[in-house]
């Protein structure tokens, strides 16, 4: 006789309402070759990228766990390291294993970090750290096609979801194209203020990279030194063909991504 596969539904019971929500289901296939510690995984992140499980939800201890799921501790262990090692979770003492994110996926197009996160439902937030005139570098000279030594206006700023950092943006703008206010900048994104000031964006040059983090770099993003970062750089110009924007900035690839469409070309 055939051997049926047989699929274990575990439901949270209402007595964990407050940490997650009634109903929220997890199929395990005990049969499938899909190790039961990676399906729990796979169904959890889905569960937070959908907003199923949203920032702060409360998934329990792992004893709760594996008796609720009916599985093994170390396998529930297992699962739950794997989301915490993304970045999804976090585990505090006394507390439990808490959804910290979800992963935000960039597509790369002419849009701005706080749009991209406010879209993603990530309630964005600015530090600005720095914000002067400053004699413009060869390097940022070039970028913008102004003289070595022209005066921009430099702006470096922490962006942050739920409070916890997720990029250090560096920007260049050309003296006298717009009011460069910190009250403003600490509010909305910087493409907002532009278009706000009457300058339409057309196109950008951007190249995306990744590095080690320095340790300074890892304690500003709350990361240990010398973690992965993703890095771009990017020129952005007006419908006019001027350039107006050159920015520098990192990323924590443990909570951004950038997400690529390719065309096959025939």
């Amino acid at each position: 006789m055939a051997r049926v596969p047989v699929r274990r539904t575990a439901r949270f019971p209402r007595a964990a309402a407050a940490a997650v929500p009634v109903g929220l289901d997890f199929t395990l296939d005990r049969n499938s070759p899909v190790p039961l510690y990676y399906q729990l995984a796979q169904q959890l992140e889905s569960a937070i990228q959908r907003g199923v499980l949203s920032p702060g939800s409360l998934l329990g201890n792992e004893v709760e766990l594996a008796g609720r799921l009916g599985l093994s501790r170390p396998t529930v262990r297992q699962g739950i390291q794997t989301l915490v090692d993304k970045g999804f979770l976090v585990r505090r003492r006394g507390v439990g294993t808490q959804v910290v994110h979800s992963q935000v996926k960039r597509p790369l197009e002419l849009s701005s970090l706080y749009d991209d996160l406010e879209n993603a439902g990530q309630r964005p937030t600015t530090q600005v750290l720095h914000n002067a005139l400053e004699p413009a570098s060869a390097d940022v000279a070039a970028a913008l096609g102004i003289a070595e030594g022209g005066a921009v206006h430099r702006v470096e700023r922490l962006r942050l979801t739920h409070g916890r950092p997720v990029a250090a943006l560096c920007n260049y703008i050309p003296e006298g194209l717009l009011d460069v206010d910190t009250a403003r900048l600490e509010s909305t994104g910087l493409y907002r203020m532009m278009r706000a000031g009457g300058i339409s964006l057309h196109s950008a040059r951007q190249t995306v990279g990744a590095r080690a983090a320095s340790p300074e770099e890892a304690a500003r993003l709350d990361e240990p030194a010398g973690a992965a970062l993703l890095t771009m750089q990017r020129t952005a110009y007006a419908d006019t063909g001027r350039a107006v924007e050159y920015g520098t900035h990192i990323y924590r690839s443990s909570r951004y991504a950038f997400e690529f469409q390719l065309l096959l070309r025939t």
